[in-house]
């Protein structure tokens, strides 16, 4: 541990970078809270910021844990004199193995596998206690979540806020072991855009999502009500029988030394499937298709935008890989599931049976911003705290992202894009600082490139 450094606490990192005058260095311990764990330990982080010295390369900020071998490895110039030179930073953080990163410059971001029951996750922006994103040189890594601390004002514009969740959902091929939850938001607004459909899922590559309700289902009903005691019957009837699957391969589990709340791959999911009773296996599918007659499958194609209203029961079926960006919020009410649910040890039906939604809404196309030829802009979604925006640049196209005092977050869907420094192809991923200049993006593909952006909602967006 350093222990002649200053400590700084939450807010005072950033008014010691912000006083750092130009070629001036500055070296201090920021003790942060880890609000993303259980008990919120804190931990020491050595932090090494650098002001430009007039050749434009902004602020350059290293952080790393603090640890005695990190102290060990300081420059005696950097703790005397306050003055460390662009060489010197870096050849510090190849000793600390951790990325210079220029807090006014776009951010390649490195993502974090989720495992899923269904998949997994691959979260860019994600800071949980079940895994956090980083930022990465393209050879050491930070998580995000160590920068927005230390630096708020500068990434976020602002001390306690969170980047919206860019994340892949990466279904599992498999009917059944590759579909999500059935499930509703009450706070977490969602959208996605379809990337990918595996052929051999869906031979014709229309693939699908489990979307609100049947509509010749719910017309059949006199009143809203009688239709929720209906689907309420059928996914409780479900659920009794989803326990008693459960209950033995958790059995299974245990004969093979798999935790009980433990993902396993499909493989294992159905070896120990087939070792249910025949009379059990043919029961579930029997009920299974009762309970899923009430909800309605939506048609997906590559390239088709999702929103997700709030209270929309919904569910992503096998083999169709998005993007989404979501509201930095973990919650959720889960209608039903066709595996057992790892997280919780209950479904939410009742509850969310009351708050759902059984009419979809309208379906209208994606508003066009702008269409100049080579650079075309669409709204995919403008929620109440953000917006996601599509660009298609043609090859050679440039297209600029003003400065609007807010960060955002980047990923290209296709191709190839240039912004500044950093390049960027097919799902990979940028943070895009608050305080920061304009920002010239540049197809570098020779064929068509498409980005998604997403930043907070502004009343006046200047991009």
């Amino acid at each position: 541990m350093v222990m002649t450094l200053l400590v700084a606490k939450a807010g005072q990192a950033s008014a010691i970078i912000d006083s750092l005058k130009p070629g001036i260095s500055s070296i201090f311990i920021y003790r942060l809270v880890q609000s993303y764990l259980p008990n919120n330990p804190e931990l020491d982080l050595l932090v090494v910021a650098r002001a430009d010295d007039g050749g434009g390369d902004g602020l350059s900020l290293l952080v790393a844990e603090a640890t005695e071998g990190a102290e060990n490895l300081l420059p005696e110039q950097l703790l005397s004199e306050k003055y460390l030179s662009g060489e010197e930073l870096c050849e510090l953080g190849a000793l600390l193995k951790v990325p210079i990163v220029n807090l006014c410059q776009p951010l390649q971001l490195e993502p974090v596998a989720i495992p899923k029951p269904w998949g997994q996750e691959i979260w860019y922006t994600g800071i949980e206690q079940r895994g956090l994103s980083r930022v990465t040189d393209g050879q050491h890594s930070v998580p995000l979540a160590w920068l927005i601390a230390v630096a708020p004002y500068h990434l976020m514009a602002g001390v306690g806020q969170m980047p919206n969740l860019l994340k892949i959902l990466d279904p599992l091929p498999e009917p059944v072991y590759g579909d999500l939850y059935f499930e509703l938001h009450e706070q977490k607004r969602e959208v996605y855009v379809v990337t990918h459909i595996d052929r051999q899922a869906w031979h014709d590559g229309i693939g699908q999502i489990r979307y609100g309700f049947s509509a010749a289902i719910r017309d059949g009903f006199d009143r809203d009500d009688e239709f929720r005691i209906a689907y309420r019957k059928a996914v409780t009837s479900y659920r009794a029988v989803r326990r008693q699957m459960d209950a033995l391969i958790d059995c299974f589990r245990e004969e093979a030394c798999v935790p009980l709340n433990e993902p396993v791959s499909a493989e294992w999911a159905k070896r120990w499937q087939q070792r249910l009773p025949a009379d059990l296996l043919e029961q579930e599918h029997r009920l299974r298709e009762e309970m899923n007659r009430f909800t309605h499958l939506k048609a997906l194609r590559v390239g088709d935008v999702i929103k997700v209203p709030l209270l929309m029961p919904h569910a992503l079926q096998h083999g169709v890989r998005t993007i989404e960006f979501q509201t930095p919020v973990y919650e959720r009410k889960i209608l039903s599931f066709d595996q057992k649910v790892l997280t919780q040890a209950e479904w939410d039906t009742d509850e969310a049976i009351e708050l759902m939604s059984v009419y979809a809404p309208q379906e209208v196309e994606l508003a066009i911003i702008d269409d100049n030829g080579p650079v075309k802009r669409e709204l995919v979604a403008d929620f109440a705290d953000f917006e996601v925006q599509r660009v298609t640049l043609q090859p050679g196209a440039q297209w600029q992202l003003n400065k609007t005092l807010e960060h955002a977050v980047v990923i290209v869907v296709s191709g190839e894009l240039g912004f500044g420094d950093v390049v960027l192809v097919n799902e990979q991923a940028a943070f895009i600082p608050a305080q920061r200049d304009d920002i010239s993006v540049c197809n570098l593909a020779v064929g068509p490139s498409v980005l998604l952006v997403s930043q907070p909602h502004l009343h006046s967006c200047g991009c």
